[in-house]
């Protein structure tokens, strides 16, 4: 595959290294000569000093051939204008790293269709949902986002309490708008009909709103996966840990974030409505006995130094705290604290690279849809509807589905839900479904 990375720094550098080994065609375009000539003693790519905003920059890259555009410097408007650039000089996918900031915008403007682009994410947003599921539902096996973040995915497993249990799908009154998407029983993972009936040890992975998915959650699970006094402590108030407290505290968490730079805790005390801002340095152990740290459910370092992150845990772990979890840039470090990071009380590290370097993964394909995830023999396929397809302008219930498909979400413009049988598909809507590998072909058949 042809893909051009615009931007040699930590993620840039990082992916750049990582495509290279796969044998895909890489071009790197640097505007730092510097960065540029240690990349090019790296890996055998074609690596060019000059601006990814520059049409002969771009063409010399070769965009016009370009299967996959990837804009990944640390400026907005670098990665945004030269993803619109490239989509106009014919690159097929253009998906640019933007600031965190930016992308809570697209609730109120859609830059995605105004500047042509495919897909916009930051890392550190990536990152917060990453340490947010072991804190939203650490009963869950598996949580995931969807559809821009609209739908949530869960794994669970069916407790032998749950009132589920023996009763078929079509029985149990799931919430509005949520989803049981597959069953995974003895090793066997299937699309279920509604006449399926669950079994203790099922493992069930479910679809929907995360407000409403969460009570479906509970009651196959037979447990509550996240209680309002769920005590957080965030260490570092950048990106990472603000992120962070805005996911939790809308969930009714007990967030507190310790920051040492004043100015930084006076502005997220402006920012964040239901979250403790206390400023302090959290690598005094006297600070966090005094914060009492040993009593909180978590404790998250997310600051830009991994060694402060490690230490902090350490104490933290030490006083107490339930769970430590930790952001590692480094991702050599990060896979070596996830492995053996519980025999020091370290519950998990994300690292930044890595979580870009998976969102990014499913988008490296020549094929007309996405593979967002695959579960086993399922896949989670994401497609758009197209003007001429047989399904365009119908309801989803009036759709005759092959069998062992089951559409999980549907996007249009900035709304995104799980689809009801009333619904009705308009040319563009983006559909995801889970599916088995053997109707893929058959259901996009249907879209196209």
């Amino acid at each position: 595959m042809k893909i051009i990375i615009v931007g040699a720094g930590e993620v840039g550098r990082h992916l750049a290294i990582s495509l290279s080994r796969e044998a895909h065609s890489i071009s790197v375009i640097e505007s730092s000569e510097g960065l540029a000539n240690d990349l090019a003693e790296q890996l055998d790519a074609n690596v060019i000093h000059g601006s990814g905003t520059s049409v002969n920059t771009l063409l010399e890259a070769g965009v016009g051939e370009c299967e996959l555009f990837l804009a990944l410097t640390s400026d907005n408007e670098i990665n945004v204008m030269a993803c619109s650039m490239a989509q106009k000089l014919d690159a097929k996918k253009v998906i640019a790293r933007v600031h965190p900031s930016l992308q809570r915008e697209e609730w109120l403007f859609d830059y995605r269709s105004h500047f042509g682009i495919d897909h916009i994410f930051s890392s550190e947003r990536l990152s917060a949902i990453e340490l947010a599921k072991f804190v939203r539902n650490p009963d869950s096996l598996t949580v995931e986002e969807i559809a821009r973040g609209r739908i949530e995915l869960q794994q669970i497993n069916v407790h032998e309490k749950s009132e589920t249990v023996g009763v078929s799908l079509k029985d149990i009154k799931v919430p509005d708008r949520t989803r049981v998407a597959a069953i995974t029983r003895m090793g066997v993972h299937f699309v279920p009909t509604a006449d399926d009936v669950l079994q203790v040890g099922d493992l069930v992975t479910i679809f929907g709103e995360p407000r409403r998915l969460i009570k479906l959650a509970e009651r196959i699970q037979y447990t509550k996966s996240l209680h309002s006094d769920t005590r957080v402590v965030i260490f570092g108030g950048g990106e990472y840990g603000f992120s962070l407290a805005q996911m939790l505290e809308s969930w009714g968490c007990r967030v507190r974030i310790f920051e040492k730079n004043p100015e930084i805790a006076q502005s997220l005390t402006d920012r964040l409505s239901n979250t403790t801002v206390i400023n302090t340095d959290a690598t005094l152990l006297a600070e966090l006995e005094e914060e009492r740290v040993g009593e909180v459910d978590f404790f998250v370092a997310t600051t830009e130094s991994d060694e402060d992150n490690v230490m902090t845990c350490l104490q933290a772990h030490n006083l107490g705290a339930k769970n430590c979890l930790t952001i590692i840039h480094r991702a050599d470090y990060a896979q070596a604290i996830s492995s053996s990071g519980r025999h020091f009380g370290i519950l998990a590290a994300v690292s930044p690279k890595n979580a870009t370097r998976r969102e990014l993964e499913r988008f490296i394909t020549s094929d007309r849809f996405h593979v967002v995830r695959k579960l086993g023999q399922l896949e989670i396929i994401e497609a758009s509807v197209n003007k001429a397809s047989i399904v365009a302008s119908k309801m989803v219930g009036e759709v005759q589905w092959p069998e062992g498909c089951v559409l999980v979400a549907k996007m249009r413009g900035m709304h995104g839900d799980v689809p009801k049988a009333d619904d009705i598909l308009e040319p563009g809507d983006t559909v995801y479904a889970m599916v088995t590998a053997k109707v893929r072909k058959d259901f996009l058949k249907l879209l196209k």
